[in-house]
């Protein structure tokens, strides 16, 4: 007997570790052996720290969702499931827990034994989010969980750097990093979060050597344009850092622009630190902007840094690790901290009666993306880098050949933009938890890559003709560089592994669009190199997830959703339905914590159908038939529920994830439950038991056909469900039951018979709605013109109609009545009486008000949508917003129209 209520919190725990210990979660050996096709998704590894936020819900789920349901097509399927060892974030935790102890630094402690200590904070702490995703009900093979820093990845990550070091794929340089003052490490693009700050713009004049001059405007009428003019000794430059100016190496100019053309060769003086730098013709200076001259830093700006590549200009670091002024600048600032340098430089320069002006901007800064505390310097330093234009060349012919696809397909151009204007990738990190780079240096600086020691040091002894002493690279490679290799090193490579054979390359890819760059590309990149094959036949992108009012989450704003929350509140399932119905290729969505409670309540529909039949005597029949039914209404909903499952089926393929789920979602709420629990009542009730026997047995197969087709979206409910109602005892958990798929089903005079029912039923109940006839009022229908096939229709099921359309009658005529509303059915006329009930003339004066609104508010939206400006400073989401409630309110216009038209042909 089942419980009156679903409650997820009594079934949820108890059904994955069911679920788990069956070993459905792992790749069934027998499938294989019997010709099955593999399917295989490789899980984007969430950090080792990290806890499960909604992001991860939404791709966890829709990964579960494919694997459910594809395990249930009876493939061969592995979730390959891992964590990353998340190389700063995993430090920064440790290290902190260190100092909070007793201000024990790592350098302190010495390198192994921190990292003892780090290994010894992941076994108590470390994988909080792998019992996360269980909660969601993520059905990965656990068995095979990998780890960034495990020994098979380590040998993997190893080969690599190795091979491509030996073909000259990976190399030393001297480039501009995204620079960590406080961790003194590069970190990457990722790690670096640009956020809009109240700064300045500080405006210097930097005097022209050699008597040069500029001419600027020295007077101005009412209007602001120039009325004289003078020649200054001087160029005016504008800087958000003025302390880099300590390392500036040229200024530039356009060389179309015409008050800097007779600059040609000229030098200028650099203030403070009295260095001769020349003024050098570049692109990069925009006559529109400002002077129109640039300061240019190569050392310290990655544009600049560009631009002095391209003049061959001095490159002066002026900058400690630690983010101080170095011995490069003039001994005032050595020293000094990055921002006290800047007030330093600032007041000098105002002594010197070169600060032309402060500008007051709102600027971006690149703090870092963990704390937000911490801006990020471009700091030029020696670094290890991946040669990646070369190794893009074959991953961007793959996914113009299709051999990867992108889902939705527009974001193969942003891959293809990065891609084809890529650089060097910085792969070294100066930490301690990771990957130690496998490099040893000579006391002369030379550099042997190697396997191991033993190995450098043979090619060191051989190089020398004799002995030396090796010192081993500090650094660490990027975290990115270990996942790179994520779809093959975990399946056994550089070993030829079984799983390696089987399921490589693997079939798709879920993630979101901001890692397109550092981990699609990449895992492109290497997964061709090395194994000759893409990695993945799809790459599905999937939106963001963002609140009800299409703000982006953070913990600033005070709006982020937990996932745990919602599960602990509503239920894992009405979790991932509400995600996946609202998963449109594409479109962010919109979240909030009404549509999980009105997805809830679909499950809770869903159980109270269930009981339904079991109150009803619905157990399932062995043998049972679908194509040998005698009941119209059954015949009906069998073709609905093949109709369905081979939508639900297509919509999944094609990663619609939010048309199947709504395709279900229809099926269930509207068809079975609203519709044909109510059309087979007569038959449960009547006295007719074959007919009763056939009702039963359909309601039984259609709930279970119901469960096959719900359970990768609400796998909890389906589950228990599935082992709960009544019939023959289950020869598998619903995990592995077979996907439904029903061919020669439907019965065409079933469909139109029970389609026209439903439709006068319907419109009956839109008439009632739409003008007011009170509830509890019952009106006669009369039919007018209707074919003998109809008519017949109407015969068989007139009490039906009656009962469900709410009516006292429903007769036949030839005539029109006084006061009818009269709607078109097909061949036939409907007329419904109802001016007995309403008010006519009452209602049509309500209904023209109506429109009224709907005018005034349609036109006050079209004014802000014909608003260019709106349109040009609004955010997005109010845009949107605006659109949705023009759409809703012209939808409520016809409708009112139609009804107005039906009132006032009744007057």
């Amino acid at each position: 007997m089942l419980d009156k209520t679903f409650r997820p919190q009594d079934v949820e725990e108890r059904l994955y570790r069911q679920w788990e210990e069956s070993g459905a979660f792992q790749p069934d050996p027998a499938r294989a052996a019997a010709g099955a096709p593999s399917y295989c998704i490789v899980i984007p590894p969430p950090n080792v720290t990290g806890s499960l936020h909604m992001g991860h819900a939404l791709n966890n789920t829709l990964q579960d969702l494919l694997i459910r349901f594809e395990r249930m097509r009876g493939k061969d399927v592995l979730w390959q499931p891992g964590l990353d060892h998340a190389g700063i974030a995993t430090q920064m935790i440790v290290e902190r827990q260190m100092e909070a102890e007793g201000n024990v630094r790592r350098r302190d402690l010495g390198r192994e034994a921190f990292l003892e200590r780090v290994w010894k904070w992941k076994a108590e702490s470390g994988g909080t989010i792998i019992d996360q995703l269980r909660r969601l009900g993520a059905s990965c093979d656990w068995s095979r969980e990998r780890f960034t820093l495990d020994e098979g990845l380590s040998k993997a990550v190893l080969k690599v750097f190795v091979e491509l070091h030996r073909d000259g794929l990976i190399y030393r340089d001297k480039r501009l990093v995204n620079w960590h003052p406080e961790l003194q490490t590069a970190v990457s693009d990722l790690e670096v979060e640009n956020i809009e700050v109240k700064g300045h713009f500080w405006h210097f004049r930097y005097p022209l050597a050699d008597g040069k001059t500029v001419r600027y405007a020295s007077e101005f009428d009412e209007e602001g344009q120039p009325t004289a003019w003078e020649d200054r000794g001087y160029i005016i430059v504008a800087t958000t850092r003025p302390e880099t100016m300590l390392g500036d190496t040229a200024v530039a100019v356009n060389a179309e622009d015409e008050r800097y053309k007779h600059l040609a060769g000229a030098f200028v003086e650099l203030p403070l630190v009295g260095r001769r730098i020349p003024i050098v013709f570049d692109e990069h200076a925009d006559p529109e902007q400002g002077s129109g001259a640039v300061k240019i830093t190569p050392a310290h700006d990655f544009n600049d840094f560009e631009v002095g590549k391209r003049h061959n200009l001095p490159q002066i670091n002026i900058l400690t690790p630690d983010g101080k002024i170095n011995d490069e600048a003039p001994q005032a600032y050595r020293g000094l901290d990055r921002f006290a340098a800047r007030k330093q430089v600032v007041a000098d320069i105002d002594a010197l009666g070169l600060l032309d002006k402060i500008e007051d901007r709102k600027i971006m800064v690149p703090y870092d993306e963990k704390s937000k505390l911490i801006v990020i310097e471009p700091y030029l330093t020696d670094q290890w880098y991946v040669d990646a234009a070369t190794l893009a060349k074959p991953a961007i012919e793959a996914v113009e050949k299709g051999d990867t696809k992108f889902v939705p397909k527009n974001w193969d151009k942003t891959y293809y933009e990065w891609m084809r204007n890529i650089q060097p990738w910085c792969i070294s990190r100066q930490l301690w938890w990771g990957h130690r780079i496998p490099a040893w240096y000579a006391p002369d600086g030379e550099i042997f890559v190697a396997y191991d020691e033993a190995e450098a040091q043979a090619a060191a002894d051989k190089h020398f003709g004799h002995k030396v002493e090796l010192r081993r690279d500090e650094d660490v490679l990027d975290t990115w560089f270990s996942s790179a290799l994520w779809p093959f090193s975990t399946l056994g490579w550089p070993d030829d592994t079984p799983e390696l054979k089987r399921y490589y390359r693997t079939n798709v890819l879920v993630t979101g669009f901001d890692i397109i760059f550092f981990w699609v590309a990449r895992m492109m990149m290497m997964g061709l190199h090395f194994m000759k094959e893409v990695p993945f036949d799809d790459v599905y992108i999937h939106a963001l997830v963002r609140d009800e009012r299409g703000q982006k989450m953070s913990k600033t704003k005070g709006n982020v959703i937990d996932p745990l929350k919602l599960i602990d509140e509503y239920g894992a399932d009405a979790l991932r339905f509400t995600l996946t119905a609202m998963a449109a290729q594409g479109r962010d969505i919109k979240l909030a914590t009404n549509r999980v409670e009105g997805y809830r309540n679909f499950g809770t529909k869903l159980w109270n159908a269930a009981r339904f039949c079991e109150m009803n005597e619905c157990a399932r029949v062995e043998g049972f038939d679908p194509k040998a039914l005698k009941q119209n209404v059954n015949k009906w909903i069998v073709g609905e529920v093949a109709r369905t499952a081979a939508n639900i089926t297509a919509e999944i393929e094609g990663y619609r994830f939010n048309e199947a789920a709504g395709s279900a979602y229809r099926f269930v709420w509207n068809v079975f439950c609203d519709w044909y629990l109510e059309l087979i009542k007569p038959l449960l009730m009547g006295d007719d038991e074959a007919a009763k026997a056939e009702t039963r047995a359909t309601a039984a197969w259609v709930l279970d056909q119901i469960l096959l087709i719900l359970h990768p979206f609400m796998p909890f409910m389906t589950e228990e469900l599935w082992a709960t109602t009544a019939g023959p005892k289950r020869e598998t958990l619903l995990i592995t039951a077979p996907w439904p798929v029903l061919t020669s089903l439907g019965d065409e005079a079933a469909d139109a018979e029970m389609g026209w029912v439903i439709r006068l039923i319907s419109d009956v109940r839109s008439v009632r709605a739409e003008m007011n006839v009170p509830a509890g009022a019952k009106i006669p229908l009369m039919i007018k013109g209707a074919s003998a096939d109809n008519l017949a229709r109407l015969a068989r099921h007139k009490d039906l109609i009656v009962r469900l359309a709410r009516l006292s009658s429903a007769e036949v005529t030839e005539t029109v009545p006084a006061g009818a509303l009269q709607m078109v059915l097909d061949e036939a006329t409907v007329l419904l009486p109802i001016a007995d009930v309403v008010d006519l003339k009452a209602e049509t004066v309500r209904l023209k008000k109506e429109l009224g609104k709907l005018d005034g508010e349609i036109g006050k939206i079209d004014a802000k949508l014909g608003n260019e400006k709106f349109i040009a400073s609004a955010p997005e989401q109010v845009v949107d917003e605006q659109r949705e409630r023009k759409a809703d309110a012209e939808a409520a216009r016809a409708k009112l129209t139609i009804a107005l038209k039906m009132l006032e042909g009744a007057a």
